[in-house]
């Protein structure tokens, strides 16, 4: 029961217009299943950045009880995602001497290479949130994806890096913390995203993922499998529903309520004597309004929100590589003609991304819905970073151990040592370290005598 707690995973997606918190575990097919959900309306976040402490608090509890009671596993630790205008992404390229060049190089060195990354100096006030390693360059030898293994006397990396404001992380973090739970990871919303709703195929090919939520739109681009640029636009469909209600002369609910039903972000395929009813305040009669007028004032802030996203594909130099073309997914997918808007204004093939790729009987689950993708992109993403921290204290743990048998006392050698001991203390060292912990592990077995172990 242990192992089966253990892997388990909370993603908590803290957004403009909901707080989710998704519970799921990876299975023995690989595949993962979501056991448990809960939603609650966000009133204390804007444009993803936590504006009111309190009630963000408060819609994290409401979500988290919703979870729990859906789950029936209790939630202590939570991996939340970060957005907001304040992320930026920059290029870096960064190069280490190692000491002897007939060495292979080891994970050691890749860790001292990211630490030195992390210690870049940054604007006031931002801190390093992601340092992603695009490609490896080994004594000039170049597009190199794993270099562990391989010998050489000059390591080089191109690194992707994302930066965000420290007080929007802190606040995110004492939010978390006043909930009751602790934070195991923070990760940027459209790297979630795009590990839930993209394919490895995807991602060799050249794709651009683009997250339309309610305060922001994430945009994430893949090409050759590695993430080559990132950026969050602070609009999404919160801004749509303010000129709906500007424009149509409504309050928000109900112009939150024309968008998602009768909402096109197409105006030509509106008929021009079409309207709809909208009941009055306080005993006035009801408005007509007309579809053609409401897709028109949609489209017009779809459009902007597209240009956005055009911009950063052609900034980051990709936009004639995209061959996946535009992925679509967030809540503002649901938007009626948002594809054809999209392949129209871009010039590239566009479709809309489901959270279905890597979960166990998605079609079937209510979080199939694009507005789960960063919820579900979070449990999967933390997953990851929970097995590599996992290996990480599994390999010190087996180096450690041959090091202590190693330097034993020869006249504790001596001793007969237990073989049920000896598999039982050597059991991470034969996983970990292969024939040198069978050749120990013989050694200690053979003889009573002091030998020469070779």
């Amino acid at each position: 029961m242990s192992k089966e707690m253990n892997n388990i995973i909370v993603g908590l997606d803290i957004g403009t217009t909901k707080i989710c918190v998704l519970v799921g575990r990876k299975n023995e097919h690989q595949k993962f299943e979501i056991l448990g959900m809960g939603k609650s309306d966000s009133h204390g976040v804007s444009r993803g950045v936590v504006s009111n402490i309190d009630k963000t608090v408060e819609a994290i509890i409401q979500a988290t009880k919703q979870a729990e009671q859906s789950s029936g596993i209790e939630i202590k630790e939570v991996f939340v995602g970060i957005a907001g205008q304040h992320i930026k992404s920059m290029r870096h390229r960064h190069i280490i001497t190692l000491e002897n060049a007939e060495e292979e190089i080891q994970r050691e060195d890749l860790h001292r290479m990211f630490a030195d990354v992390f210690r870049l100096k940054m604007q006031p006030g931002e801190k390093i949130i992601h340092a992603l390693p695009q490609e490896f360059t080994v004594d000039g030898e170049m597009g190199i994806k794993d270099p562990i293994g391989m010998c050489g006397s000059r390591l080089e990396a191109n690194f992707h890096i994302i930066t965000g404001q420290i007080s929007a992380a802190q606040n995110i973090e004492k939010c978390i913390h006043k909930a009751g739970l602790k934070m195991s990871g923070m990760i940027l919303e459209p790297i979630a995203s795009s590990a839930a709703v993209l394919s490895e195929e995807d991602k060799e090919a050249g794709v651009c993922l683009v997250d339309v939520g309610g305060g922001t739109t994430d945009l994430a681009i893949f090409y050759d499998g590695i993430i080559r640029h990132t950026a969050v636009i602070p609009f999404g469909g919160n801004v749509i529903t303010d000129d709906i209600k500007e424009g149509c002369r409504v309050m928000k609910s109900q112009a939150e309520k024309l968008k998602v039903i009768y909402g096109s972000a197409l105006a030509s395929v509106q008929k021009e004597n079409e309207m709809i009813s909208i009941s009055g305040i306080k005993g006035l009669p009801p408005r007509e309004i007309s579809m053609r007028n409401l897709s028109n004032i949609i489209q017009a802030r779809v459009e902007e929100i597209i240009d956005h996203v055009n911009f950063e594909i052609k900034s980051s130099g990709f936009s004639k590589r995209l061959v996946g073309g535009i992925v679509l997914t967030g809540g503002g997918a649901q938007l009626s003609h948002i594809k054809h808007l999209v392949e129209y204004r871009t010039g590239l093939d566009a479709r809309i991304g489901l959270p279905i790729e890597h979960l166990a009987n998605a079609r079937e689950s209510i979080i199939k819905h694009p507005m789960f993708s960063t919820g579900i992109g979070l449990i999967m993403t933390g997953y990851d970073e929970m097995k590599n921290i996992q290996n990480e204290r599994e390999a010190v743990i087996g180096e450690n151990l041959v090091t202590e048998i190693q330097n034993i006392e020869p006249e504790n050698k001596r001793e007969k040592v237990k073989e049920e001991e000896v598999i039982e203390r050597m059991s991470w060292g034969k996983k970990l370290l292969g024939n040198v912990s069978l050749r120990i592990e013989k050694y200690l077995l053979d003889s009573n005598d002091v030998k020469d172990f070779e």
